[in-house]
């Protein structure tokens, strides 16, 4: 099908919330709808699945610290906050991005959780070991193939037990989706022209391979998740498990 041909590679145009000199009421605008869209599309579950993973490969412990970077309004914890009260986790969230506006609106959403604090932050600046589990929500697919091994690495850096990546599968479906939920939804611009981009910057199986091949971690987790997107989990230990290598690989394309 002709119109989806590029979607073979990932798209290397820039996102309108990739340029910081816009902004404003229209991007606080975009991240109101973007949650609609979150709970839409299952966008928590990704999270979810890998925070559980990583919680319960480290014995399941009874306080938990999350860092989400590049956290937007930071909607999809709220799923995990959910799961910490089922679980009685002592869950501890910090909300971080690089712009004013996503920090505003996180705040506003979290007035009332004790447990949400949120902050202002760079994705390289990040201390060592910051948090327990760092996780990015539709965040590494604004990154081009040349910079998302080191965002990657700064990730895990500010983690103690591993990172939890959610992203999209960059498929014809989900973009013509997101392309058709968006002219429903609303005409703020970033919605209309950012959402079926981010698709199209997305992810296949074979890119987590060349990621975890460039990382030198060949025990990088990666699996699909409804709908239509990834759920990636890399722990931050130096040990390597042979026993897990290949597991949790989903080979849809």
């Amino acid at each position: 099908m002709p119109l989806f041909k590029p979607l073979r590679q990932r798209a290397a145009r820039a996102e309108l919330m990739d340029d910081f000199s816009l902004g404003g009421e229209e991007l606080k605008g975009a991240l109101q709808k973007l949650r609609i869209l979150n709970r839409i599309f299952l966008a928590s579950s990704p999270t979810l699945h890998g925070v559980q993973k990583l919680w319960q490969d480290a014995g399941k412990p009874q306080a938990l610290s999350i860092l989400d970077i590049g956290a937007g309004s930071g909607d999809v914890n709220r799923r995990l906050l959910k799961w910490a009260d089922g679980c009685g986790v002592r869950l501890r969230i910090t909300l971080a991005d690089i712009t004013e506006e996503a920090c505003e609106e996180a705040r506003a959403y979290y007035r009332s959780e004790p447990r949400v604090k949120v902050t202002r932050r760079d994705l390289f600046e990040l201390p060592e070991e910051e948090a327990d589990i760092v996780t990015a929500t539709q965040l590494v697919h604004h990154f081009d193939g040349g910079v998302l091994p080191a965002a990657v690495h700064a990730m895990l850096s500010a983690s103690r037990i591993g990172v939890v990546i959610n992203d999209i599968h960059r498929h014809w479906l989900p973009w013509a989706a997101v392309w058709t939920a968006a002219r429903l939804l609303t005409t703020n611009r970033y919605i209309r022209h950012d959402g079926p981009l981010s698709v199209a910057k997305g992810f296949r199986a074979e890119d987590w391979r060349r990621l975890g091949a460039e990382l030198g971690r060949p025990d990088l987790y990666y699996s699909w998740r409804p709908l239509f997107r990834y759920a990636v989990v890399i722990s931050s230990s130096a040990k390597q498990d042979e026993g897990r290598r290949g597991k949790g690989h989903d080979a849809r394309v």
